[in-house]
């Protein structure tokens, strides 16, 4: 996913992270200058739902204005899946695996 709220502000005729701000703190979630300046120049690598929803508010705008899909950056699901062998019920059987460094149990 890509941010892009410089982009969406932009075509409220927003220009500065500061007007942002200001537009912020009257739809009621006030922001301080670092995470400001985290969500107007870069890439968050989390944002709440409740901020995002007044952003979308402020803005007049919504999710999907914001977050924009990178098909290209998702790598493909191999073709073929392991064998899974099946225990009783058809859920996968339990195969225990010894980790380097400890012992079996008793």
């Amino acid at each position: 996913m890509k941010w892009d709220l410089r982009m969406a502000a932009a075509r409220r005729e927003v220009w500065k992270a500061s007007d942002m701000r200001r537009l912020l703190a009257e739809h009621g979630l006030e922001i301080s200058v670092g995470k400001m300046s985290g969500l107007w120049s870069g890439q968050p690598t989390s944002i709440r739902l409740d901020d995002l929803e007044v952003i979308c508010a402020a803005l007049d705008c919504g999710p999907e204005e914001l977050l924009l899909r990178e098909p290209r950056k998702i790598t493909t699901v191999p073709a073929e899946a392991p064998q899974v062998d099946q225990a009783v019920g058809g859920r996968p059987a339990v195969r225990p695996v010894r980790r380097s460094g400890r012992s079996a149990p008793p």
